[in-house]
């Protein structure tokens, strides 16, 4: 009796340790559960130490939930204000005279400094011209570039601050073109004719102009077909054989002109509707310095303003500079990249705005690396020159100056330091967008406040 109680006590013993080797074969997905053992080590899925990565319902919830909140605030607003939207009155905003067109007339008048540009080029490539009384011409051509619409602006009240704004960013986009056409016809200039072949290769982008046409050689490229198509061309950066794309797609350039043309008329209508009504209840606090209606105000403006902040950002860096793309057969079509990502601060500037950002490298941070200048000090340097520009179009079109512009981008600096510095990953991420989301309002809420003391006496 003995025998056979033991062999059927060494077979349940077995059985038992080969359900939990099948259960920790094949965990609690098994298809053999095991009905003693039900663990394993295993971390929480929203742990860190965990490698679950698939979070795609929290982010339809949070799609659900942002479309619902701001459905809520978007009936409130009706309820409260009406319906504010009318595109006529954005006429008003470039014109104060129906039959004079002084922003535009403005525009205009930078074809004449663009003309300069290219005989000063003809002429040092004929040897008419020193190089120091090229490099004469081109500084002053530039110095009256930058300074030019400020006094048109300043001195003509007809020219109201939209007006002015679309003048000075046409007039900034001429001033960084021509530089960049002086230093590329200069560094050609430099190299001898043996040379102008590779000295193309060094300079132009690491893509090769397509359908198999002619490259130029300079001085060849010293045309105002040339020249003109730069000055259209989507990029700042001068080159003397562009990337080319082999057609124009009809499809692709009707989809790119649709999204504009509804999205500009999205952007006013939430100018009109939402972000104008904020600005203006927020006035008041403003005045009495209620610092607790101070920051309700501020942050009901920062959904809105955030919003047309990346409504323009799709309007203009993918949907505009795409047609024009297009329309010109340019083949560089990398005007941002994955900004969003950004998990330091440094990273968002190096990558929302391409154009700039190559120009910026390209003429003035490695030309500071080269003359000496330690790689903080030059990345200073370009926030520096930054921050000038963020304030030359905001103050002068507006009349008045008051640097918050300016600060803002300087405090930059302070801030990638420290969101490198004690942040990493979705942290420094998170901060990024903070500062996006809460930053522009302060700014704008600033100029705004400043503008009705200035222009309307206080009588808000």
């Amino acid at each position: 009796m003995a025998a056979p109680a033991t062999r059927r006590r060494r077979a349940t013993i077995s059985a038992v340790r080969s359900d939990e080797a099948a259960g920790e074969k094949g965990g609690l997905g098994g298809r053999t559960p095991n009905k003693l053992s039900c663990h394993r080590l295993q971390e929480s899925l929203l742990s860190s130490a965990s490698s679950f990565s698939n979070y795609r319902g929290i982010l339809n919830w949070c799609v659900v939930m942002l479309v619902l909140s701001n459905t809520r605030l978007f009936l409130e607003n009706l309820l409260r204000y009406g319906i504010l939207v009318d595109p006529i009155q954005v006429v008003s905003l470039f014109l104060k005279d129906p039959y004079r067109w002084p922003a535009m007339c403005l525009v205009i008048v930078s074809n004449m400094f663009i003309m300069v540009a290219l005989y000063t080029e003809r002429q040092l490539a004929k040897g008419s011209f020193s190089e120091k009384l090229g490099l004469f011409i081109h500084c002053l051509n530039l110095s009256i570039v930058l300074v030019f619409p400020v006094a048109t602006v300043l001195l003509l009240p007809s020219v109201t601050p939209v007006g002015g704004a679309f003048a000075l960013s046409a007039y900034t986009i001429v001033l960084l073109k021509l530089y960049s056409y002086k230093d590329v016809n200069k560094w050609c200039r430099e190299r001898d004719q043996v040379f102008v072949r590779n000295l193309r290769r060094s300079l132009s982008c690491p893509s090769a102009p397509s359908n198999g046409k002619q490259t130029v050689s300079y001085p060849g490229n010293l045309t105002v077909k040339d020249l003109y198509y730069f000055v259209f061309a989507p990029t700042l950066c001068y080159e003397l054989n562009f990337p080319r794309s082999a057609r124009i797609r009809l499809g692709f350039l009707l989809r790119r002109l649709f999204e504009m043309l509804l999205l500009t008329q999205l952007l006013v209508g939430l100018i009109q509707q939402w972000m104008v009504p904020v600005i203006r209840s927020s006035m008041k606090p403003f005045e009495e310095m209620d610092f607790s209606r101070m920051v309700e105000h501020l942050l009901r403006l920062a959904v809105p303003n955030h919003f047309i902040w990346l409504i323009f950002f799709y309007w203009f860096f993918h949907s505009s500079m795409n047609l024009v793309a297009e329309l010109l057969r340019f083949g560089d079509r990398e005007f941002y990249r994955d900004w969003w990502n950004s998990e330091t601060v440094t990273y968002f500037w190096q990558n929302w705005n391409i154009p700039v950002h190559k120009w910026c490298l390209r003429h003035f941070y490695k030309p500071l690396l080269r003359r000496g200048l330690n790689k903080w000090l030059s990345q200073a340097a370009v926030f520096l020159l930054s921050a000038f520009f963020h304030e030359y179009l905001v103050s002068v079109p507006l009349r008045m100056f008051r640097l918050w512009a300016f600060m803002g981008m300087m405090a930059q600096l302070p801030l990638a330091w420290l969101v490198a510095r004690f942040l990493r990953g979705n942290y420094g991420n998170a901060a990024v967008w903070m500062s996006l989301i809460i930053g522009q309002p302060i700014a704008v809420m600033m100029y705004v406040h400043d503008y009705y003391i200035l222009n309307c006496g206080g009588d808000v």
